[in-house]
């Protein structure tokens, strides 16, 4: 190393001397660097602490470790020919009482009496409340090396410190570096298996690319089958393989040892898996033939925890594997397993996904989770058999026309004028109320015409009778006969000029009121007349719910006019008449009110509800849907 020359003459630049390097302590040094061996990193320490401070003839160090069955690691220095049983009870003492602790003892390679005194100073070393490690230093008493102050070898060894209290935070950097690259490794891993759209690239490229990345001669792919079954899908480096094949079989052995496991197994076993069972791993690292052969195994778990495949590792030579290769060959089965689900879903058939679904409903309606979908299924099953096994009263709903029992109509008795009209549609009559009047002036005229013809051949008669002449009597009679029978006719048609009500009741159409004067032809309907007390209702059923009904079966109508007020009816006919409305068929239908006194008009319409007996609600609802889709199977079926 170089350092700045002060000795230079004034005003030039400083000169920069050379100073050699102690080659004694760079060993030290790089044993701070290996933060990964904590054996090697507290010697290193230990080492460079002593051998700054004067006077140091020996020295312990206790740490404490994080693994509970080894709580504190002990070191010495120099390692040999230390007598260190006054340092360790004294590095023991102040860890204990976190204490400075400065007391004689003797530090030499045997207990003699004439063995030289060292005084001991030892202190915990640590900034929290619990310390993490002890250190005694023993300094020499001699002459020709003086006493350095115990204050002062205190203060070195706190400054030096912190090397101890950085150690568990550059072995997690260490570790977390490890982690990164493996991250790194699955990641890549990751994106060289997306590259394939298919399942079968994909585990070609998978086998291939951790046969290059591990170093192995062989990598295999397996998938789990519906059956539990593992199959053999792929072997790097292989475009074809045969599936019965002996090594075939024997690594389809080994995949299943590992998944009937639950996690890695490795032959030669690696010590962080505990006891494993390893039977078929032998067997698959004997099938090589190859001295040092090892085999390793990981399965791959789906996205709900369920085995969906394994990989097997192997090498043909003197390298096993490792724990550092363990955990990447979990990591990398973490991030290939919901890869190779995903996969499996989408290459699966019709068949397939049917199964997978109906297994993916089952799952969550009886596994632990998905509570609202419990409930919702559970309430509809409820319901489901309430319609089933319920009981409820069919009823047929129809279109209604309410009609009178008995109408008459005034019909034109001859050719005529309308002279009057008094009564109108709506009105309520009596019987023998004037309803219209045609005009009667013609008729007058006629019927005097006829009455003074009449007169006059009754007057030929008598005449005829006066002369005896039987001749003219007999030509007379019938041309009197036909005067009087014309004379009849005009004072018949005459008399029905006027209109009247036949009964009493209600005008239910008919309106002259605005047609005086003008005519009407002979046999003309004029007025429409109904009673008031004696109404049928015409139900018009359509020909699909024909089959349920039956003359005296009972029902309600809610009339257009009455909605609120029910009326009970009872089926009194059944009729062989079709209506065509709306794109459908009905049968008209008679029924009785049975209820008298009603304030009801003719032609009122309404929705009438035949009882048609009792079903379960479910067929109540759903018959209409069934006899469709049986209309339809038999329309278009062969």
């Amino acid at each position: 190393m170089s350092e700045p020359d002060s000795t230079a003459s004034g005003g030039s630049a400083p000169q920069l001397r050379r100073v050699p390097a102690d080659t004694t302590t760079s060993p030290h040094w790089q044993g701070l660097l290996n933060a990964g061996n904590e054996a090697t990193f507290v010697s290193a320490w230990l080492a460079l602490q002593c051998s700054r401070i004067a006077g140091v003839s020996a020295g312990l160090l206790l740490l404490r470790r994080a693994d509970s069955t080894v709580p504190l690691l002990s070191v010495t220095w120099p390692p040999r020919d230390v007598d260190a049983s006054d340092l360790m009870r004294l590095a023991e003492t102040a860890y204990a009482e976190r204490r400075l602790v400065v007391a004689p003892g003797r530090v030499g390679p045997d207990s003699r009496p004439a063995q030289p005194v060292a005084l001991i100073v030892a202190l915990p070393l640590g900034t929290t409340n619990e310390p993490i490690a002890a250190v005694a230093i023993a300094l020499t008493t001699t002459a020709a090396k003086p006493l350095v102050s115990p204050a002062i070898v205190a203060e070195q060894l706190r400054w030096g410190a912190g090397w101890l209290e950085a150690l568990p935070w550059a072995r997690h950097t260490k570790d977390l570096s490890s982690d990164v690259t493996r991250a790194a490794s699955c990641l890549d891993l990751l994106v060289t298996v997306n590259a394939q759209p298919r399942l079968s690239g994909m585990a070609i490229a998978v086998v291939n690319e951790l046969a290059t990345r591990l170093r192995c001669e062989r990598v295999s792919l397996g998938i789990v089958g519906r059956n539990g079954t593992i199959y053999l899908r792929a072997v790097s480096f292989s475009a074809s393989f045969k599936r019965e094949s002996r090594l075939a079989n024997a690594i389809e052995n080994a995949m299943e040892e590992a998944i009937e496991q639950r996690g890695c197994v490795a032959y030669p076993p690696l010590p962080t898996m505990g006891r494993v069972v390893a039977i078929a791993h032998r067997a698959l690292a004997e099938e090589a033939k190859a001295s040092g052969s090892s085999t390793m195994s990981a399965i791959l778990v789906g996205p709900h925890g369920e085995p969906t495949g394994a990989l097997t590792f192997e090498r043909h030579r003197a390298e096993p594997f490792t724990a550092d290769m363990l955990k990447l060959v979990e990591g990398i089965a973490a991030l290939l397993g919901p890869q190779i689900a995903l996969q499996l879903r989408a290459n699966r058939l019709l068949g397939g996904r049917v199964v997978d679904g109906i297994g993916d409903g089952c799952a969550a309606l009886f596994g632990t989770r998905r509570p609202i979908l419990k409930l919702c299924v559970g309430s509809i099953t409820v319901l489901a058999l309430t319609l089933v096994f319920a009981k409820g009263e069919h009823r047929v709903t129809a279109k209604s026309v309410l009609e009178a029992e008995v109408q008459r109509a005034a019909v034109a008795p001859f050719d005529g004028f309308v002279r009057a009209a008094p009564a109108r549609a709506g009105d309520t009559v009596r019987q023998g109320d004037l309803l219209a009047q045609l005009d009667d002036r013609d008729l007058a005229l006629d019927r005097l015409k006829w009455r003074a013809e009449l007169d006059k051949l009754l007057q030929r008669e008598r005449e005829a009778l006066a002369k005896h002449n039987r001749n003219g009597i007999v030509v007379l009679e019938p041309q009197i006969r036909q005067a009087e029978a014309q004379l009849a006719l005009a004072e018949e048609k005459l008399a029905r000029t006027r209109i009247l009500a036949q009964f009493d009741g209600v005008v239910v159409s008919g309106d002259l009121s605005q047609m005086l004067g003008s005519p009407v032809e002979k046999g003309k309907t004029l007025f429409e007349v109904a009673p008031l007390d004696s109404y049928r209702l015409i139900v018009q059923v359509d020909e699909r719910d024909v089959r349920f009904v039956a003359v005296g079966q009972t029902g309600t109508v809610a009339l257009a006019g009455r909605p609120g007020e029910p009326v009970p009816m009872t089926l009194s006919k059944i009729t062989p008449v079709t209506l065509a409305e709306e794109g459908r068929n009905a049968f008209r239908i008679e029924a009785r009110l049975s209820e008298a006194g009603l304030a009801l008009r003719p032609g009122m319409e309404g929705v009438a509800k035949i009882n048609s007996g009792r079903r379960s609600l479910a067929w109540i609802w759903l018959h209409p849907v069934i006899d469709w889709l049986r209309l339809a199977a038999w329309k278009y079926l062969p």
